[in-house]
Order: structure tokens, then sequence, then C-alpha cells
């Protein structure tokens, strides 16, 4: 009840004080209704001129944001596939450079092989032309051992003999000393 009371006492309170306010600045209809008419052109050229562009100025910022924001996660988006490509990419470069090193070891490994297999053919080569070759002159030089034998023996014989020996003589002391020096 009390509170009923108090507002009925600021209701009155107010009304009271509306009612001086009339008095005090006086209040005529037409005066009141010329200002009405007076704000009502003014909000609407407000309206018209001043709110609506700053409106359309918002609005449009609005729309420019949003574009940006949906430009923004699409750049994301791209980014991140860009990102998972480039990773690809690096891991399939990886995995070729390292496969091309293993190809490039075993083609080494294979060339080293051939080359030491060619060096061992070529060496074996050489030993045995050197073989051949040692062969060679060791027939060579039992050739001329004989013959110097032969001819020594001839010498020796004909000096110990004190006679001059044939041809036949030579040759025949020759073939002993040679069938002597064989065995």
């Amino acid at each position: 009840m009390n509170e009923s009371w108090f507002l009925a006492s600021i209701a009155s309170d107010l009304a009271k004080s509306a009612q001086e306010t009339g008095q005090q600045f006086g209040w005529h209809l037409p005066m009141f209704l010329a200002q009405c008419f007076s704000f009502a052109i003014v909000a609407f050229l407000l309206h018209r001129f001043a709110y609506q562009p700053i409106l359309r100025a918002l609005e449009e910022r609005r729309q420019r944001i949003a574009e940006s924001v949906a430009n923004a996660e699409k750049i994301k988006r791209e980014l991140a596939t860009t990102e998972s490509a480039r990773q690809e990419v690096l891991a399939k470069a990886g995995q070729q450079a390292s496969q091309l090193i293993e190809e490039a070891r075993a083609a080494a490994a294979r060339v080293q092989e051939q080359e030491t297999q060619r060096a061992i053919a070529a060496a074996e080569q050489i030993i045995a032309k050197a073989r051949e070759a040692a062969a060679a002159d060791h027939a060579r030089m039992l050739t001329e051992l004989r013959r110097e034998v032969g001819r020594l023996v001839v010498q020796t014989t004909a000096k110990v003999a004190g006679k001059v020996l044939t041809a036949d003589d030579q040759r025949r002391l020759v073939e002993e000393a040679n069938k002597e020096l064989a065995a």
C-alpha cells in the first residue's frame, strides 16, 4: 500500500511539474503543431539524406568485412592444402633422392666390381704374357746354352784330341752334349 501511495505521489508531482512548465512557457496548439510538422520534416530529411547513406555505407562495409573474412578462410584452406601438397612433394623428393642415391651406390658397386674383374683379367693376361715371355726367353737361353756348350765341347775336344774335327764329328759331339744336357 505504501508503494501505490508513493507512485501516486510521483505521478502527481510530474503532472504538476508539466503544468507549471506549460504555464511558464505557454502552450499554444498551432505553435505545437507547427513544431511537430517542422520536426517531422527535419526527421524525414535527416533520415533520407543522412541516416540512409550512413546505413548504406555501414552495410557495404559489413559486406566487405564478411567477404574479407570469407576470403581469409578460403585463403587459409588453400594455404593448408598447399602446405600439405608441399609436404607431399618434399616427401616424394626425399624418397626419390634416397632411391637415386641407392641406385648410384649400386651402380658404383657394379662398376667397381666390373673394373676389379677387368683389372684381374688384365693382371692375369700380363702374368700369362710374362710367363710366355719367360718361357720363350728360357727356351731361347737353353738353345743358346746348348749351342755354346756344343761349341765349347767341340773346342775342348779338339784341343784335348789335338786334331781338327770334321763337320760330321762336330755335329755328332754337339748332339751328344745336347742329349746329356736334356737328361
